[in-house]
């Protein structure tokens, strides 16, 4: 199975990882992005670049590849399902459209029994008024959020603007009374088969990842749990890849979803270096069809993101033989931006 040709659309970071990943498997790579100079071309046999709605390029990208993934979860659905129809798309495009809908997401999740922050759907000034018990609370953009764009902080009715325009629908999510923050990473496969990485515990500053470690401080009783409801969860979206259900836990240590990715994770970076077979590994031997090889823990470890300038300072110093140094090569440093991740083995 390995004379297989994998397409991947968008050149991140976790494009670039995929195809190193893939590269270790003998699979060869297609990378599709609308970014120029999106990283992952440095790392794939062969490089697309045009805007996701060009209709000749998605063709030559589709003629190049025997089986295709992604790597965020943005992509107008509409290709992923044109591309479907010619080659096979993992995970399914029909999960991309529950998990890029905050609503469809909850609601499908909440209908497995499984617990939420309490949340409402939010169209006017109106709506939050009706539900100001949910205040304070966080309203977010019902579609295309991550790392805390198109998020508002609403501590009062006072917070919501006169001047807003309500063009696009929201989330109103009651704010939690936080203790930890958890995720999953779980692969599953073609045979139903599936593994769940221990749940990592991850500290973020300005809702963008800080740093994740393993293993987590958290009861076994919560262990087991998270990963029970992510088992679920892939298996109602019969779902094929490597995916991350991220969980808030509050201070009665009860577990909440926060959020579904249906790719692989920046939390689960550790597994690269912690274990014998990556998420990023289980990813394309989930969706190439190859055999899910038996994983194996080697090490605790912790993951530190590093953000905007401060990849000058990492570049320029040295590592012991614990520590890994990623630098996603980006061309442009921008505040904030994830340029590279540092992993750190411990006992």
């Amino acid at each position: 199975m390995s004379n297989v040709t994998l397409g991947i659309i968008g050149s991140g970071q976790l494009g670039s990882l995929l195809c190193q990943a893939a590269k270790k498997l003998n699979i060869k790579t297609v990378v599709f992005s609308d970014d120029k100079q999106g990283p992952a071309q440095n790392y794939s046999d062969q490089f697309i670049f045009a805007k996701y709605e060009n209709s000749e390029k998605i063709k030559e990208f589709i003629n190049k590849v025997d089986i295709v993934t992604y790597e965020f979860e943005n992509i107008p659905v509409e290709i992923l399902k044109r591309i479907d129809k010619e080659k096979k798309v993992l995970p399914k495009p029909s999960i991309n459209q529950i998990i890029q809908n905050r609503k469809l997401e909850k609601t499908f999740i909440n209908d497995l029994g499984i617990k939420t922050t309490e949340w409402a759907f939010i169209k006017s000034a109106e709506d939050i008024k009706e539900n100001e018990n949910l205040l304070p609370g966080i309203l977010k953009s019902n579609t295309l959020g991550y790392d805390g764009h198109g998020q508002f902080v609403l501590n009062s009715l006072h917070d919501v603007k006169k001047d807003w325009c309500f063009t696009a629908d929201y989330i109103l999510e009651k704010k939690v009374n936080l203790k930890k923050e958890i995720s999953v990473v779980i692969s599953r496969f073609t045979n139903n088969q599936i593994y769940a990485y221990e749940p990592i515990e991850n500290i973020h500053e300005n809702q963008i990842l800080n740093h994740s470690k393993i293993p987590a401080d958290i009861t076994k009783e919560i262990s087991n749990e998270a990963q029970k409801s992510a088992n679920l969860i892939s298996e109602k979206l019969d779902y094929i890849g490597t995916m991350c259900v991220e969980y808030f836990i509050d201070q009665d240590d009860t577990l909440l979803v926060n959020e579904v990715a249906p790719r692989v994770h920046n939390s689960g970076h550790l597994t690269i270096n912690a274990f014998n077979i990556s998420q990023f590994e289980n990813h394309i031997r989930a969706v190439c069809g190859l055999k899910n090889e038996k994983v194996k823990k080697f090490f605790n470890a912790e993951m530190i993101n590093i953000l905007g300038k401060e990849i000058e300072e990492y570049r320029n110093r040295s590592f012991s033989d614990k520590e890994f140094f990623f630098d996603y090569e980006k061309k442009a440093i921008k505040d904030k931006r994830k340029m590279g991740h540092l992993t750190i083995l411990k006992k």
